[in-house]
């Protein structure tokens, strides 16, 4: 990918171009939406677009990061309480989510089964996201004084996973609960 995508001043015009792709990549899916629909919806210019987003592989790429920096926002508040609570509340978080009535699956998720390709810079973008979710993961486990941070926190992800998809495939409010019992159960050593 193109680095000068990355070092762009964002404008008005590129935050548009991104949040109606954002929108409409959710809703129907990365392969389903054509640049010249979002270019319509987002009410610039085909010259804009382009100025911002050399190619749509750039434009989903950027999708990927601006979620993945929303849910890094996040931590934050995460990092207020003591670990093992921050763990917790995690998995809460997306329960929240994932109850909501527009929820269709995690955008992580539902982008990668578009992007096979593991080489791909979209994939990349998405693996990136991971590295950083399994890492907070392990912070929290290890100030937490877990004996076996590393493999809790890969058992962790591989729940936040089954929970994304469970939540959009059946009932999001029983998932939640059996979630923080499975986070509970695993952060008793």
């Amino acid at each position: 990918m193109p680095a000068r995508t990355a070092t762009r001043r964002e404008g008005p015009a590129r935050t548009r171009i991104l949040e109606t792709a954002s929108a409409l990549f959710y809703a129907e899916g990365v392969h389903a939406v054509g640049v010249d629909r979002i270019i319509a919806e987002a009410g610039v210019a085909k010259a804009t677009f382009y100025h911002h987003f050399p190619a749509k592989n750039d434009l989903v790429r950027a999708y990927v990061e601006e979620q993945s920096r929303r849910q890094r926002v996040a931590e934050a508040a995460f990092r207020q309480l003591p670990p093992r609570e921050a763990l917790v509340a995690v998995f809460d978080v997306l329960g929240d989510i994932a109850s909501g009535a527009d929820y269709r699956g995690c955008p992580f998720i539902n982008t990668a089964a578009e992007y096979p390709d593991p080489a791909d810079p979209v994939r990349a973008a998405i693996a990136d996201h991971r590295r950083w979710f399994r890492g907070m993961l392990r912070e929290f486990l290890v100030a937490a004084g877990h004996p076996d941070p590393d493999r809790t926190a890969d058992i962790l992800v591989l729940l936040k996973d089954g929970m994304a998809l469970g939540c959009d495939l059946d009932d999001p409010i029983r998932l939640r609960a059996l979630a923080r019992d499975a986070v509970t159960r695993v952060l008793t050593p």
